[in-house]
């Protein structure tokens, strides 16, 4: 089949059509993978996040650690800095940091389960 064959039932579509279709079957392609994105995570993943939020090879590597250690993986380690630094009007790279060092993560389970979701979402 050639592609004047396989083009007839676009034919009749305007401009506006076309880009639509186009659009609509570019999030059909794209959905799937973010969903997976959304529900699949990794340390290595998580430490990549920190990283390209500015925080060093050690310090995304402890994050991470007591991230995976208190169940919050699946949360998003940067959307846990990110989400304590708000509840405690920190810089990210400071709450990081405290986040790091931190020991009892009560405060930190509370922050994550009031209110919003993983990646984003609040």
């Amino acid at each position: 089949m050639d592609y004047s064959q396989r083009r007839t039932h676009l034919s009749k579509m305007s401009e506006g059509q076309l880009e639509d279709r186009f659009w609509k079957l570019a999030q059909d392609v794209v959905e799937p993978l973010v969903d997976l994105a959304r529900t699949h995570t990794s340390p290595s993943i998580e430490r990549s996040v920190l990283l390209r939020m500015g925080f060093s090879s050690l310090e995304a590597s402890a994050i991470v650690q007591k991230v995976f250690a208190y169940g919050l993986l699946g949360k998003g380690a940067g959307h846990v800095v990110y989400r304590y630094a708000r509840a405690r009007n920190l810089d990210l790279l400071d709450a990081g940091r405290v986040l790091a060092a931190l020991e009892d993560w009560d405060e930190v389970k509370a922050i994550m389960s009031s209110g919003g979701g993983a990646h984003g979402e609040e």
